[in-house]
C-alpha cells in the first residue's frame, strides 16, 4: 500500500503544483507515511519538503513554504498507506472463516486495525496492539473507537478469540477510559457461550465505564460453510429475552446505553424502538437503528411522492428477510401511486444459506436463481448498493450488473443510501 492521490482540491498548492489522480506522496520531510494521521501532522507545517512521485515513474522534491495549518489539498485513495494490522485471533464464529476460498480477496482479509476502527468504524480486539501502537493511541487520542467485546469475562473471551491476549478486556477498556477515548461496544451473542449469565455480568460491566457510547448486541452470522458444531443461531426466544435483558439494564442505568440490533426485534416480532433508543444511531453499521431510521425518514417524506405518473410501470424490489417488514409499509405506499406498481421480492440466498438474511450478502447468482423463472414479466429491478463492491457494478461472487441484465432481460435500479428514502421518491417522481 501506498499514499496514492485520489483527488486533487481545485486552486490547492498541490494543484498549483500539477499534482493529479495517481501520483504517490513517497514522504514528506523525509518521513514516509505510515497513514493519514502522519500526512495530516506533516502537511500542516510551515515548512514542508513533498516527495512525489508521478504516475509515470518521475519523481520530484518540491520545497513548500505556507501558512501553519494550511492543506496542500490532497484527499487519498486510503487512510493506510503502510500495511492493514491483521486480525490474531481465531473466533469460531468469524464469519471470513464462514467463505469459501473463492470469493474475492478482500472479502478475505481479516483487518484489526484501531486507525481503521476511527476513520471506518470498524472493530478491534486490542490483542494486536503493540507497544508502540498503544504510545500512538495515547499520543493521539482519537475517538471514537469501535470495540469487539463479546463478554468481559476474561478466560471466556480467551476461549472465544482462541488469543490469551484477549482475557485482557477490562484493563484495555479502563486504559481508554483513564485516556478519557470514546468507545462504541459490540457482542456478537452467540448461544450457548456469551449468552446467560456470562451476557449479564457483562452488561453490568460495561454500564459502569464512563466513555462506553454505545453497546451493541448482534445475533452471531452462520452460513452454510460453518463447521463448527458450537456455533448456534439465535432463535426467537432467545432474541426476546436478549431485549428484555437491555431494557432491564437500560432502566436500571436511566439511559439507552445497550441497543440490540434490529435483527433481535424482527426475531421476536417486537416493535422496532423509536429513534432517541439509538443514541444518535452510532452502530447503523452493525445493523442498530436502520429499520428505524429508514421507517423515519419515509414518514417526513411520503408527502413528497406523486399521485400519479405517466405511463403504467412495474418494478421488482429485491431485499433479503431482514427488511421485510420496513420495506412492505415503504412499497405499500408506493404502490397507492397510479399507474405504478411494485412488487417486493423478499429472497434467500443459496449461496449463504438460510441463516443469511442481509441484503448486503446476496450475490449475483442468488439475484439470478431468484429470478430467472420470472425474467419475461419482469423488466425493472431495484436493489440497494449495498450488494456491490464500493465504486463499482460487481456483486460479491465477481458477476456485474450488466451481466445480470443481459440475462435477465430488466434494467437495474441501484439505491446509493440506504438509509434515506430520496432515491426512491426521485424515481417515482422521474416517471411524471
Amino acid at each position: 500500500m501506498s499514499a496514492i492521490i485520489e483527488q486533487v482540491e481545485k486552486s490547492s498548492i498541490a494543484d498549483d503544483l500539477g499534482l493529479s489522480q495517481g501520483d504517490e506522496v513517497v514522504s514528506i520531510n523525509g518521513v514516509a507515511l505510515k497513514d493519514y494521521f502522519d500526512y495530516k501532522f506533516y502537511a500542516i507545517q510551515e515548512e514542508v519538503e513533498l516527495h512525489i512521485k508521478y504516475k509515470n515513474g518521475d519523481e520530484e522534491i518540491f520545497e513548500i513554504e505556507k501558512d501553519f495549518g494550511e492543506d496542500l489539498g490532497i484527499t487519498f485513495d486510503n487512510v493506510i498507506f503502510d500495511k492493514i494490522r491483521p486480525c490474531a485471533n481465531n473466533c469460531a464464529f468469524c464469519f471470513i472463516d464462514q467463505q469459501p476460498d473463492s470469493m474475492r480477496e478482500t472479502l478475505l482479509i481479516k483487518d484489526d486495525d484501531y486507525r481503521l476502527s476511527f476513520f471506518n468504524g470498524t472493530y478491534i480486539t486490542f490483542t494486536n496492539l503493540t507497544k508502540a501502537d498503544k504510545e500512538r493511541i495515547e499520543q493521539l487520542r482519537i475517538g471514537p473507537l469501535y470495540v469487539s467485546v463479546h463478554t468481559t469475562d476474561g478466560e471466556l473471551r480467551s476461549k472465544i478469540l482462541k488469543n490469551k491476549r484477549a482475557k485482557e478486556i477490562i484493563q484495555n477498556l479502563k486504559w481508554l477510559e483513564s485516556l478519557e477515548i470514546p468507545i462504541h461496544t459490540q457482542i456478537v451473542l452467540c448461544p450457548g457461550l456469551n449468552d446467560g449469565e456470562h451476557l449479564d455480568k457483562t452488561l453490568l460491566d460495561l454500564a459502569g465505564f464512563n466513555n462506553i457510547l454505545s453497546v451493541a448486541i448482534v445475533p452471531v452470522g452462520i452460513t452454510r460453510f460453518q463447521t463448527n458444531p458450537v456455533i448456534q443461531k439465535v432463535t426467537p426466544e432467545i432474541a426476546s429475552n436478549v431485549i428484555e435483558l437491555a431494557e432491564k439494564y437500560n432502566q436500571k442505568i436511566g439511559q439507552d446505553l445497550i441497543t440490540p440490533s434490529d435483527e433481535f426485534y424482527i426475531l421476536a416480532q417486537k416493535t422496532i424502538p423509536a429513534a432517541h433508543f439509538y443514541n444518535e444511531y452510532g452502530q447503523l453499521e452493525d445493523g442498530v437503528g436502520t429499520c428505524r431510521m429508514l421507517l423515519d425518514d419515509f414518514e417526513s417524506k411520503k408527502h413528497l411522492l406523486p399521485k400519479k405518473i405517466k405511463e403504467p410501470v412495474e418494478f421488482l424490489a429485491f431485499t433479503g428477510r431482514l427488511a421485510k417488514d420496513v420495506m412492505e409499509v415503504i412499497w405499500g405506499e408506493f404502490n397507492k401511486i397510479e399507474n405504478l406498481s411494485v412488487k417486493l421480492h423478499i429472497a434467500k440466498s443459496n449461496f449463504w444459506g438460510e441463516g443469511v438474511s442481509v441484503a448486503g450478502l446476496f450475490t449475483g447468482q442468488d439475484i439470478l436463481d431468484e429470478l430467472l423463472s420470472q425474467k419475461d414479466s419482469i423488466s425493472n429491478i431495484i436493489i440497494p448498493s449495498v450488494m456491490l463492491k464500493d465504486g463499482s457494478d460487481m456483486f460479491l461472487d465477481n458477476m456485474t450488473v450488466s451481466e445480470l441484465e443481459a440475462k435477465l432481460g430488466a434494467k437495474f435500479h441501484i439505491i446509493k443510501d440506504c438509509y434515506s428514502v430520496d432515491e426512491l421518491i426521485e424515481l417515482a417522481n422521474s416517471l411524471c
